[in-house]
């Protein structure tokens, strides 16, 4: 093991796999991958090794500005990820429900959208490892609404009083959010304190790399370079044959049997374009899921008594025929005050905050590209009608949903700027004619190139991404293992 290996070290160095990034999708990956099998690995991040001491001393997950690594036409439109050992481990809140099976069939159910090229069940007992990884909190409930064949590894977080009569009366389609939060301490993670700030836990209860895959970047088998950020990959004749990374300005090369790619979908289709791997659909599709701050205004209910910061998840406006028209939608249940208190005289609890996600559709004019200096650059016009047409009709159909609470009134408290979910640009499909990437997140023309974590999302879910990204990489690392 080499933490922190010097590029001089490793230059002109051949390795059995190399791998760009060190996030969710790789660092899952090399989670399964070397359970299986004995490889030389060298990881290539572009960011530092920041401990969970070091962020909370700083209040920050990484000493890179995102914004800085790209340029945009939108300037209102930011996109959050963290450059760092282990990515979005370190920022993400840690919220992990699975996608719903007819996600992954939008267009052969509704008619819209892009089917993926492997099902639901195909994914379940992923789905099941990754979650056992994580050790992930969830309500047994959710097997109603999507199947699991192992039970979750840790019980349920506690409802809110709101929460409480929604699952009374709406058995079916509210659940305790699932999440990778812990309810119970485990031997490297304390348990969720549900101080609201999820983003840095200063519990040390959220999964991140530090604190559940450090065993990763740590093997005997592993060198990690930081600081290294890869600019091409050069092939020829069906594979990748070297990697070219830049550090403190100075150029370097590695060499691999087997590539994984998994720098984010800014940086992932960046590095391909610069590599001269255009194609039809590297950088195009960019999205996120479509979200909206409501408040609601309770009559004699007191909320703020559930043991987490997002409490409960309600799929009443998720799936069904609609989807043909607009977006499913998926009700966030808060226990934490996003809008102020309220003013009233003892009623400083009778409130509940909600965010509504809407699925979004992926636009060949939402997309990574290159500037001058072949920097990323994310052209983005905007999120699609099929999402803003969804929350329209979300919010038309929110008063029949809550029906079982006392709601005094309903506040809009506006769009929220991004869902810190960055996806698609490298979609996996059935071939060429309609995507980047394989089943197996094989690259269609080099097949020592795979592709890991959300930029190879065809479609977008309007659950939150990364268990899913998680599972993808498991089930990819088990097959070419």
């Amino acid at each position: 093991m080499a933490l922190d290996v010097q590029p001089e070290q490793i230059a002109n160095e051949h390795f059995d796999l190399v791998v760009i990034g060190s996030g969710f999708g790789s660092a899952f990956f090399l989670h399964e991958f070397l359970k299986r099998r004995k490889a030389r690995v060298l990881v290539l991040e572009w960011g530092r090794h920041n401990t969970h001491e070091w962020q909370l001393n700083q209040n920050a997950n990484t000493d890179i500005d995102d914004e800085s690594t790209y340029k945009t036409d939108n300037a209102d439109k930011p996109w959050n990820y963290t450059i760092g050992l282990g990515g979005g481990t370190n920022c993400w809140f840690a919220q992990t429900p699975r996608f719903h099976p007819n996600d992954f069939r939008l267009k052969s159910t509704y008619g819209v959208g892009n089917d993926w090229p492997i099902s639901y069940d195909e994914l379940e007992p992923f789905y099941c490892d990754a979650e056992e990884v994580m050790s992930i909190s969830g309500d047994p409930d959710m097997a109603r609404m999507l199947p699991r064949s192992r039970p979750f590894p840790q019980p349920p977080h506690r409802m809110s009083t709101p929460d409480r009569m929604m699952k009374a009366a709406q058995p079916e389609q509210h659940f305790v959010m699932p999440t990778a939060r812990a309810r119970v301490a485990t031997a490297q993670r304390g348990s969720c304190c549900a101080n609201l700030r999820c983003w840095l836990c200063p519990a040390d209860a959220k999964f991140t790399a530090n604190n559940g895959l450090m065993h990763v970047f740590q093997h005997p088998d592993v060198s990690v370079c930081l600081g290294a950020e890869v600019r091409r990959l050069d092939h020829s004749g069906g594979s990748v044959r070297s990697v070219a990374f830049v550090r403190n300005g100075k150029d370097y090369s590695v060499s691999g049997d087997l590539v994984i790619l998994g720098a984010n979908a800014i940086q992932s289709p960046a590095i391909m374009l610069r590599s001269g791997l255009g194609g039809e659909f590297v950088g195009l599709g960019l999205h996120e899921s479509y979200g909206w701050n409501y408040e609601v205004y309770l009559d004699g209910v007191d909320n703020f008594d559930g043991s987490t910061i997002t409490t409960g998840l309600n799929f009443g406006l998720y799936d069904g025929p609609h989807r043909a028209e607009h977006a499913a939608a998926l009700v966030y249940f808060e226990n934490r005050w996003q809008h102020g208190m309220r003013a009233d005289k003892g009623r400083l609890r009778q409130v509940l905050p909600l965010v509504i996600v809407t699925e979004n559709l992926l636009d060949p004019e939402n997309r990574v590209i290159l500037d001058k200096d072949e920097n990323a650059f994310v052209s983005f016009k905007g999120a699609s009608d099929y999402a803003t047409k969804g929350m329209a009709k979300a919010l038309e159909r929110l008063p029949s949903l809550l029906k079982p609470l006392p709601v005094e009134q309903i506040f809009d408290r506006g769009i929220r700027p991004t869902e810190s979910h960055v996806q698609g640009t490298l979609r996996m499909g059935t071939g060429p004619a309609d995507s980047v990437v394989d089943r197996d997140m094989i690259h269609h023309q080099l097949r020592n190139l795979v592709v890991v974590g959300t930029s190879t999302y065809p479609s977008c879910s309007c659950a939150n991404p990364s268990l899913t990204a998680a599972a993808l990489s498991l089930r990819a690392a088990t097959l070419l293992a």
